[in-house]
């Protein structure tokens, strides 16, 4: 069966897809929005971890509307939500068996829903897996440390191919770079170099 699973390079989808392989034939997909090239970051992880990769491109219109909700907002939770669920309603239009993503169980954001997963599957005819839905952050952490080898540091200075990436790059295009400060929590990121 194919799986298409949403890619980012990052620790969390890189697991999924290690978890999910030994059941389905897995095509790793990162959605974008034509702003930067950072999908490139997650075609280069996908070679190195040996899996299949596609582009899904987007709307550009969701990533503005996403930047005007993070405006309204003040931080990017609902923004980076309505990305995903677009960008999961695009991989679901594809012609995969199942689609994934690397959402955890204590995930602020994306998330998604039992609601909204049984919608995507009876609106697409696919099945929605998110394999380490059951698994917290420590949980994760320790199978990561197990089996990547991961670059970590601050957001801006992490090479990866997440919504956040464009959606800043939007602000910064909009607002000048000084902008994302405002609306951008510091935190880290994770970028995979290899698999062990």
């Amino acid at each position: 069966m194919e799986l298409g699973l949403l890619y980012s390079g990052g620790k969390d989808s890189t697991l999924a897809a290690l978890l999910l392989e030994e059941f389905y034939d897995v095509t790793l997909v990162t959605a974008h929005f034509g702003v930067t090239d950072d999908w490139k970051h997650a075609r280069e992880t996908a070679d190195t971890v040996g899996f299949a990769f596609e582009r899904l491109e987007c709307d550009l219109d969701v990533a503005r509307e996403a930047v005007e909700r993070i405006r309204e907002d003040g931080f990017p939770r609902n923004g980076i939500q309505h990305v995903h669920q677009h960008a999961l309603e695009r991989l679901a239009a594809r012609e995969f068996d199942a689609i994934a993503d690397g959402t955890r169980r204590d995930d602020r954001v994306p998330t998604v829903s039992r609601a909204q997963a049984q919608s995507l599957e009876d609106r697409h005819g696919v099945d929605y897996i998110a394999p380490l839905s059951g698994f917290g952050r420590a949980a994760v952490d320790r199978l990561v440390d197990a089996r990547l080898d991961v670059t970590v540091g601050p957001s801006e200075e992490i090479d990866r191919a997440d919504y956040e990436a464009e959606l800043r790059a939007v602000i910064a295009e909009q607002e000048g770079p000084a902008a994302i400060a405002e609306y951008f929590p510091d935190h880290n990121q994770t970028y995979v170099t290899n698999v062990r």
